[in-house]
């Protein structure tokens, strides 16, 4: 048999637990356990399976750069995948969407989505990260002009999310570059802090999300990432309460795991606010020598670099044991979370559609024993 088709074969029960033998070997003790987190209230306690929404599972596209659109649909179909998220410009480029094209021609965005229907795959997320509020001007009116095409093309092929950053101002009017400000002291920090939200961040996703209301999208999904100013919940939230409920998360919690967030804390405190837009599923891993040495802002993303490095992306389920990916899945369908489970693949190790379809397989089968499917 080959090695394929006896990863295939395996049970969901041996599955589960040689994974999380494995992901607890390799990772770093989780930030809080079943055991240590605290007891939910009466209102929180677990839906049974049969009350669940069965949330698909979906790729982001950017990890297959050199196949066609017809191509990259292919695969997908082949691997049972539901749903995509797919880029429209800025840091995922757009290789499988012709922007300009489906805009001027609504024959052609109509044939376009036809493509991933006929193979049963949703559109459900069209992703333009960028940096609409940066100093440079020429970046800041390519990445608005980038959110607004998207936005356009969202309302016209209905999809209802889009995902992007939330951008990183300079630290005052005369700077040239972003300026990611995390700590309020010296006083400094904190006066080009408050600048930055006040004169830049707020004024510029106010215009935005008018934008994007005017035009039936109720759905920006910022991605809670570092070098941009929502980089944690907290951050998002004060987006979200200066701005209105266009603003919520896209759930990466790959850039949570190491700012010592709980996954599950998190995804009930926004989930029970309506928070939740979009989730990436991208997991992260540990090397806890480097850990205590170096601390956690010590990232690396190129396999030549992990020897000295204190943490890095991985596939789902090569980071985190299995158990906790079914916690996290659960607390998703448990708080009602009406987007996809988009894969993103930025492994250094399971590079391209390895690492994509490993977590497919990981997400699949825990997936199924929540619901108690096959």
């Amino acid at each position: 048999m080959d090695p394929k088709s006896a990863l295939h074969s395996r049970s969901r029960r041996d599955f589960l637990a040689t994974t999380s033998l494995l992901a607890a070997a390799v990772a770093a003790p989780k930030t809080a356990s079943a055991l240590t987190r605290d007891a939910p209230s009466d209102a929180d306690q677990p839906a049974s399976a049969g009350t669940l929404r069965k949330i698909p599972i979906g790729v982001f596209d950017p990890a297959f750069p050199n196949l066609s659109t017809d191509e990259m649909i292919d695969k997908f179909a082949g691997w049972g995948v539901e749903a995509v998220e797919i880029g429209t410009g800025g840091y995922p480029n757009s290789a499988h969407c012709p922007v300009k094209d489906l805009l001027d021609d609504p024959a052609k965005a109509r044939a376009w989505k036809k493509k991933f229907e006929d193979h049963n795959i949703q559109v459900a997320t069209l992703s333009c990260h960028g940096n609409p509020v940066s100093p440079d001007p020429k970046i800041a009116e390519r990445d608005a002009e980038t959110f607004r095409r998207t936005v356009l093309l969202a309302e016209r092929l209905g999809v209802s999310v889009i995902v992007g950053f939330s951008g990183c101002p300079g630290g005052g009017p005369t700077e040239t570059v972003p300026n990611w400000i995390t700590y309020r002291w010296p006083t400094e920090y904190g006066q080009m802090l408050d600048w930055q939200w006040k004169e830049r961040v707020i004024p510029y996703w106010k215009q935005a999300a008018k934008f994007a209301r005017d035009h039936g999208i109720h759905k920006i999904a910022l991605e809670m990432h570092p070098n941009f100013v929502v980089y944690n919940p907290k951050t998002l939230l004060r987006l979200r309460e200066a701005v209105g409920e266009e603003i919520g998360a896209n759930c990466d919690l790959s850039h949570l795991f190491w700012q010592q967030c709980d996954a599950v804390e998190v995804i009930r405190m926004l989930g029970k606010q309506g928070a939740i837009f979009h989730a990436h599923m991208k997991d992260t891993t540990f090397y806890k020598n480097n850990v205590d040495r170096y601390g956690v802002l010590n990232f690396a993303f190129e396999k030549s670099d992990l020897s000295g490095a204190s943490e890095t992306f991985r596939a789902v389920g090569y980071g985190h044991s299995s158990g906790t990916w079914k916690e996290i899945m659960l607390a998703y369908m448990e708080v009602g979370y009406q987007g996809i489970f988009s894969v993103e693949n930025e492994d250094p190790i399971l590079s391209g559609e390895v690492g994509v379809e490993r977590a497919l397989y990981v997400l699949k089968n825990v997936r199924n024993e929540i619901l108690g499917t096959t």
